[in-house]
């Protein structure tokens, strides 16, 4: 029976797992401005299960996603817990679910993908909001390092207002993660001159304001952090995605 009622599908010669994972495959790719290899592997035992929208979970995998913010992300995986959906918005390439669920998450982050982070519009805007002893601050040439020991470095050249003279900052950190969802940089280590100092301070306070994953998730999800692993010129996320409703691009 369930052969007869997928042979009828507009999708010949693919079953019912198949068509959902490419459906959700897409519908994750739709939110990036540009990946690499994605998929999406959908688990329903026996596959008739589909057909009332009840999915055991679902396996996702890509790299080099890079969303349209201008952030990027070396790799994700994330591992989706049973959950409901509706089944008859697959053919209109939509993902909707009918309940919250789960996931667990890997994400990697590469010491490239973080230096080309801190120079995109999106992030330089937002660095921009902090003054400095009442003028604005504009940034250049910023770089983010993982270093062997696992600490941070971040060096940039800023700008003070209307001034073409610029300031060298140079600083070392460790990252920390508190209560789940807030990144810090602690431990910072400042270098350069007694204003270079001052400004890095203010910088740090500013930046450790803005890594709250709340800020960044996108509608319908909430990121926690448990675990942060940094080698190999990469930084490691180990956490959950609780997902209430399927992201969309706005």
């Amino acid at each position: 029976m369930t052969a007869i009622v997928f042979g009828t599908l507009p999708f010949p010669n693919q079953s019912g797992d198949q068509i959902v994972s490419k459906a959700v495959s897409a519908a994750i790719a739709a939110l990036f401005k540009r990946t690499g290899k994605i998929q999406a592997t959908v688990r329903a035992e026996p596959v008739a299960k589909l057909l009332q929208g009840s999915v055991d979970g679902f396996d996702f995998i890509g790299n080099g996603m890079l969303m349209y913010n201008g952030l990027r992300i070396e790799d994700m995986e994330l591992y989706v817990q049973a959950v409901s959906i509706d089944f008859s918005a697959i053919f209109s390439g939509q993902v909707k679910l009918r309940q919250p669920t789960q996931a667990s998450m890997r994400v990697v982050l590469t010491e490239e993908d973080l230096t080309n982070s801190f120079n995109t519009p999106f992030v330089v805007e937002k660095l921009q909001k902090l003054q400095y002893q009442g003028q604005s601050l504009n940034f250049s040439n910023t770089q983010m390092l993982v270093n062997d020991d696992k600490s941070l470095t971040i060096k940039t050249q800023i700008r003070l207002g209307k001034s073409t003279e610029t300031i060298d900052l140079d600083l070392t950190a460790q990252l920390e993660v508190q209560e789940r969802r807030k990144l810090q940089f602690v431990e910072v280590h400042y270098g350069g001159n007694e204003q270079s100092q001052s400004l890095g301070e203010a910088l740090i306070d500013h930046v450790n304001d803005l890594l709250d994953l709340d800020k960044f998730a996108l509608d319908g999800t909430q990121l926690r952090v448990d675990r942060v692993r940094i080698r190999n010129k990469q930084i490691i996320f180990y956490g959950v995605a609780k997902i209430n409703q399927f992201p969309q691009r706005k």
